[in-house]
């Protein structure tokens, strides 16, 4: 089967009064032709577990025939007018959804077999709208659709709807102007993302609603919610190897792993599952550490004079990361392809759909977060402490610890700064800084580590190494002024608003 490819959708969704005509959108957003519309019978089958997890995270999965896309597609939400769609080509048991596919939702369907829910037909007028020039700008669809929905109950329901697409090359800004012509000709914006949740809708659990003065619980909660999410929609990213994926993923577990050892006192998470999340961000960091290793060495290479750049550095990097980069992807497959993944992936959706809450989190936010913050805060000011008077080895140790610590108080900031507001803003972004400085460090005592293992490897296969020293050099050069900066950044800090001031 081909490989999957993938695209962009920016589109919208509009009621529309019954016998009523379409909308002539000539003038609006660029449009000089609408063209009479071409139809087309779509058949469909959606896809999802029992328990609808695909739906709840608003994933659509399903196999059409007809219209010029008939294959299989997988929709992910990007925002609220965006969905990245995965298609593959019709072909093999047409009622079984493909490997590929079935791989690439396992974070979301945790072993949950996909089984057909639904099925539509619908009935498209589709109107090609373009500029002056004949390109095309968006696509208007009149769509009938009938529907039908399986289950418990079975479900017949019929209806009408018009969806503005964008073409992928238009501005997402001329959405907004469609919008407001759509609205004055007695379009009314729809309020259901897609044909399947219309038809669906009231089956899918709702998300929790928050409360004006939200229980700790509630806060803490939404955070690991969100981070989850990040985490599960980078899983896809990862198996597709889109760029930063990797990234993306080790920031969420990074989150997911601090807020759990932060709010402990909220929701009650055993040890091992943070240890879990360790565990797989060490899968991850050798994929990441390469790209951060050859971006960075290659933006020094350019800052050298040409004359000091000797022999073919640059080819030789490309074949050091190249495998690098292979190994970290191949580790990082693997990972996600294991027991232990889909085990650590069942436990986290066991914390947010039945979190172990305790006593503390049906307190008031406001009272019951205070003190979770004040520790991070703390044993960032100890960590701190312990760095001084250190040199060398044992200094660079030291601060990496500060940073970990500047980060874990960074995140628990963001998860209490809906209860906190503006209150901790001050101190959030000096601790930022804090934390964007010793990262830098950081990144100058891994790029030695690197250089050391480039020269020895480069002077085995005959390079000319000189280079990788002089740079050597000037990492180490760089990192006494990342000293110095966090020194000046730290005193900030101290003097500046404290969590325990908070009220």
């Amino acid at each position: 089967m081909a490989a999957p490819s993938s695209v962009i959708e920016r589109e919208r969704k509009y009621e529309i009064v019954a016998g009523s005509g379409v909308p002539q959108l000539v003038g609006v957003a660029g449009v000089a032709i609408q063209d009479d519309p071409v139809e087309h019978i779509l058949d469909a089958s959606y896809y999802d577990t029992a328990s609808f997890r695909l739906a709840r995270s608003g994933i659509t999965l399903r196999r059409r025939v007809g219209g010029h896309d008939a294959g299989w597609h997988l929709k992910l939400p990007v925002s609220a007018d965006e969905r990245q769609e995965i298609q593959l080509p019709l072909g093999g048991d047409p009622n079984k959804v493909p490997g590929r596919l079935r791989r690439l939702v396992r974070a979301y369907t945790l072993g949950e077999k996909l089984v057909p829910i639904a099925h539509l037909r619908t009935d498209r007028f589709a109107h090609r709208l373009a500029d002056g020039d004949g390109r095309t700008v968006a696509i208007l669809t009149d769509d009938h659709v009938t529907g039908e929905a399986g289950g418990e109950t079975a479900r017949l329901d019929e209806w009408r709807e018009l969806e503005l697409e964008l073409d992928p090359a238009t501005d997402p800004g001329r959405l907004e102007e469609f919008d407001r012509a759509l609205a004055e000709a007695g379009a009314s914006a729809s309020p259901w993302p897609s044909k399947l949740r219309r038809l669906i809708g009231d089956r899918v659990p709702a998300p929790p609603r928050g409360r004006k003065k939200p229980r700790a619980g509630e806060v803490v909660l939404t955070s690991l919610r969100e981070h989850y999410g990040r985490l599960c929609r980078a899983d896809v990213g990862v198996r597709l190897d889109v760029e930063d994926s990797v990234h993306q993923m080790r920031v969420a577990t990074r989150k997911l792993r601090s807020a759990l050892r932060t709010f402990g006192s909220i929701v009650d998470v055993s040890a091992p599952l943070a240890d879990e999340l360790k565990w797989l961000g060490q899968q991850l960091a050798p994929a990441r550490d390469a790209e951060v290793s050859e971006q960075r060495l290659r933006e020094q290479l350019d800052d050298l004079p040409s004359e000091l750049v000797f022999g073919p550095l640059r080819q030789y990097l490309t074949r050091y990361f190249a495998r690098e980069a292979e190994e970290g992807r191949t580790r990082a497959l693997a990972a996600l392809e294991g027991k232990r993944y889909r085990n650590l992936l069942r436990a986290l959706d066991k914390v947010v759909t039945d979190p172990p809450l305790t006593g503390r989190a049906r307190k008031p936010a406001k009272s019951a977060l205070r003190k979770p913050l004040r520790k991070a805060a703390e044993k960032l000011r100890r960590a701190e402490a312990a760095a001084r008077d250190l040199d060398g080895l044992e200094l660079e140790t030291a601060l990496h610890e500060v940073r970990k610590k500047a980060k874990r108080a960074r995140y628990a900031a963001d998860t209490v700064k809906p209860v906190y507001g503006k209150k901790l803003r001050e101190w959030r972004k000096n601790v930022k800084a804090v934390q964007r400085t010793l990262g830098e460090h950081q990144d100058t005592t891994v790029g030695r580590d690197v250089l050391h293992h480039l020269a020895i490897a480069g002077h085995a296969e005959g390079q000319n190494t000189f280079t990788f020293g002089m740079v050597y050099e000037r990492d180490a050069e760089a990192a006494e002024r990342l000293r110095e900066r966090f020194a000046g950044e730290w005193r900030r800090l101290r003097k500046g608003g404290r969590p325990g001031r908070l009220r």
